[in-house]
Formats: C-alpha cells, sequence, structure tokens
C-alpha cells in the first residue's frame, strides 16, 4: 500500500497546473500526481473531477487530507496599502473573498493556475504593489515577506488531495473509499433514485454524490460522480459496481483507494456479514437443484 512515507521519498516534481500534473502521469514522465479535489470551503475543485471524469484514464490511488493556510505574500518593503493586484487560483481568492473585499476592495485579481506559481510570479515581478494568495512556506521559497496570515473566510479551512497512477489499485485496507461515474441510460423520472437504489439495498454509505455535465449533450445532460465507502474488492461493493454496469448507460471506475480520516468500520462490517449470510444461504439453495426425487428424469427404456 501507498504510504505516506513512501510519497515522502520520491523525487518531487513541480509542474504549473493540475492538468499539467494529469497529463505527466498520463503520458509516463512521472509516476504519481498529487492534485486538489475538495475543499471545505468552496467544494469540489471542478477542474480535477471533470479532468479524471471525462479526459483522463488515471487511477486514484489515496486521498489527503491537509489543512491550509492561505497567506498574503509579497516581495519585501511592500505594505498592505501598497497591494494593489493579488495573484492565485481562482479556488484560493473564493475562499478568501472575505477578507479581499474588506481590506483589499480596490485590488485586481488575477488568476495563476496554482498558489505556488502565484508565488513565484510575484517573487520574480518587478511590479509594485503586486502579492500572491499561497500557503507560508511560499514565503521563503520565493523570497517573499507574509503580508497577512490566515485570511481564508472561515476556519478549518481543509483539501483533500488525490494521488493519481496510470494503473493498479491498492489492496484494501478495512477503511477505503471507491469513486465512481454513472451515466443515465435515459433522462427521466427516477434514474438516480435507480442508482442510489443499488446502494441503499447493500447498505453501502456514499460520502458525496455530484451531478456534472457530461460535455457531450446539451443542457441536462448530466452525470453522477459518487464516492462510496468500501472497495471493489468487498463482495458488497462489487456487486453494486456489476448490477450499476448492467443497468445504467456506463460506469467509469476512478478507483479504490485508502480513505482520509477515522476509520469507523461497524456498519460496513455488520452489512458484508449479512451479504455473506444472504450469500451461502443462495448457494446452499442452488445446491440442491437436481438432488431430488424428481430432479432426474427416468431413463426410458
Amino acid at each position: 500500500m501507498l504510504g505516506e512515507a513512501d510519497l515522502a521519498k520520491g523525487e518531487l516534481v513541480p509542474l504549473r497546473s493540475i492538468l499539467e500534473v494529469l497529463d505527466a502521469v498520463e503520458d509516463g514522465s512521472v509516476e504519481l500526481g498529487f492534485v486538489a479535489i475538495e475543499n471545505s470551503i468552496e467544494g469540489t475543485v471542478n477542474l480535477t473531477l471533470d479532468a479524471l471524469a471525462f479526459n483522463h484514464s488515471l487511477l486514484i490511488q489515496r486521498e489527503v487530507v491537509l489543512d491550509i493556510e492561505h497567506c498574503l505574500l509579497a516581495r519585501p518593503g511592500t505594505t498592505l496599502p501598497d497591494v494593489t493586484a493579488v495573484l492565485s487560483i481562482p479556488v484560493a481568492t473564493a475562499q478568501c473573498y472575505g477578507y479581499l473585499h474588506r481590506t483589499l476592495a480596490g485590488a485586481v485579481l488575477r488568476a495563476a493556475n496554482s498558489t505556488a506559481e502565484a508565488a513565484r510570479m510575484v517573487g520574480e515581478s518587478d511590479e509594485p504593489g503586486a502579492a500572491a494568495i499561497a500557503p507560508r512556506v511560499a514565503a521563503a521559497l520565493y523570497g517573499l515577506d507574509v503580508l497577512a496570515a490566515d485570511i481564508a473566510d472561515h476556519e478549518g479551512n481543509q483539501t483533500r488531495f488525490v494521488v493519481v497512477a496510470r494503473e493498479g489499485l491498492p489492496e484494501p485496507t478495512g477503511h477505503d473509499k471507491t469513486t465512481i461515474v454513472v451515466y443515465q441510460r435515459a433522462d427521466e423520472p427516477g434514474s438516480l433514485i435507480s442508482i442510489l437504489q443499488e446502494f441503499a439495498a447493500r447498505r453501502i454509505n456514499l460520502s458525496k454524490l455530484e451531478s456534472r455535465p457530461t460535455k457531450a449533450g446539451g443542457l441536462g445532460d448530466y452525470c453522477f460522480v459518487l464516492d462510496a465507502e468500501g472497495h471493489v474488492a468487498d463482495e458488497l461493493v462489487a456487486d453494486c459496481l456489476r448490477d450499476l454496469h448492467a443497468k445504467q448507460g456506463g460506469v467509469k471506475f476512478l478507483g479504490s483507494y485508502p480513505a482520509a480520516g477515522k476509520q469507523a468500520p461497524a456498519a460496513r462490517e455488520h452489512a458484508d456479514a449479512r451479504w455473506r449470510q444472504a450469500d451461502d444461504w443462495v448457494t446452499e439453495l442452488r445446491s440442491t437443484i437436481g438432488t431430488g426425487p424428481l430432479g432426474h428424469r427416468p431413463a426410458e427404456s
């Protein structure tokens, strides 16, 4: 299983954007990619989710949840009243919108491919009044000062990252998550409930459900992205995926991987035990086929 120690031992290859990371993994330039997929304030990072769902054939290897501290960084000598432009990735500026509105209402917001790139651009620029929203570590890396720390609008700001690779599934740990994309056969009443019933019938909890436009049709042409508790190696999860694949328009598997956070396996273990009991019962019934007095036709003379 891929652990944090394994990630720390690897050679780090900085790239400018999420899409460049995913492209590098897919073309084999790097073995693993580390990209943000969800934030506790702004929600899903749609760029990552859509790229994995529609444009790349990569598998999630694990998830990592990190505490995020956004800081306002600028070149030495710059003061807060001097700031006229703020650079960062849009999801980061959105997380700090209240602070920017109160403190830097006149500053122009400029998009960068990442918080790290924003810090690098400010560090290399001679533009007076330029600042970046980025982690504190970027200040030391690019020779910047921290003008303000912890500027996100809400406490407990966290981002969920995923590690992706071209192939391979981690072994089940008992505390896993499976991510899939489900395409409907038709946009009709009850299509979503028909998907959810497959999970409910097997007592598989969904930690995330989201609809996304398929990019292939017009308005109203949506697919569903689901995070389910469990691993494809679990019989219940495998059975659920099998039925979804047979009944729905299509299913794209994005991975089964160790879940972040505390383990809460009690409900899953209970459901798995009941499924095994039911499976044993059906197996026993089927084992009696052809064994009764009328199970075989008598031979004719």
